[in-house]
């Protein structure tokens, strides 16, 4: 399975030999250091931690501090956990760079989605709105909440106004269009969640 942790860094556009434009969006893609091996044996399954982005020695408390030092390793920002089926093939302080994807896979990326705070149900679930003239004092509401005598409530998950944005969301099948492995550039077909800098998780995609 391959795995990779990301931080965007904005989308451009790139030209194929027959002329076709095709927008991307550029992540750069660690390199990742393997932190710590868990197994069957000692955690009841197996995973590697990696981590992402270096951080001063001041910036960490001294558990996490301790993680690192124990391996006699940098001091890592981000910390993730990649499922794989042996841990043994990898070893502690090994660099996981870009180059294990190549141009082509397809992926699946997870993100933040960009937080956009309180907004109606037009601009959140894409209501329509009531006429603007005539009197009809009816614009931008939501509308009817549910029925009076029976059953008298409003349903659970029911569409209203509310926080938009700001959720763990995954796209899927996305494709790499080209790997940059001496820069650690990903450049993937299509748009990802999260603003700029926003931190991103790739995967294999589960629908191949």
């Amino acid at each position: 399975m391959k795995n990779m942790i990301g931080r965007k860094v904005g989308m451009t556009q790139i030209f194929t030999e027959n002329g076709s434009v095709i927008p991307v969006t550029v992540i750069e893609a660690g390199p990742l250091v393997v932190v710590q091996k868990k197994t069957v044996e000692t955690d009841g399954y197996n995973a590697i931690q990696v981590g992402f982005q270096n951080i001063k020695e001041q910036r960490m408390n001294k558990p996490a501090k301790g993680h690192f030092d124990k391996g006699n390793l940098e001091y890592k920002k981000y910390l993730r956990e990649f499922r794989v089926e042996n841990p043994d093939e990898f070893e502690i302080g090994q660099e996981i760079k870009a180059d294990v994807f190549e141009a082509g896979d397809l992926i699946d990326v997870t993100g933040t989605s960009k937080g956009k705070g309180t907004q109606g149900v037009i601009k959140r679930h894409g209501f329509g709105r009531g006429r603007e003239t005539h009197g009809s004092k009816f614009h931008r509401a939501p509308g009817g909440m549910s029925a009076g005598t029976y059953p008298g409530r409003v349903f659970k998950g029911h569409r209203m106004a509310g926080r938009m944005g700001n959720e763990r969301v995954t796209v899927q099948n996305l494709e790499i269009v080209r790997v940059d492995a001496e820069k650690n550039l990903i450049l993937i077909k299509g748009a990802v969640p999260g603003p700029k800098k926003g931190l991103v998780t790739i995967k294999e995609t589960v629908k191949k």
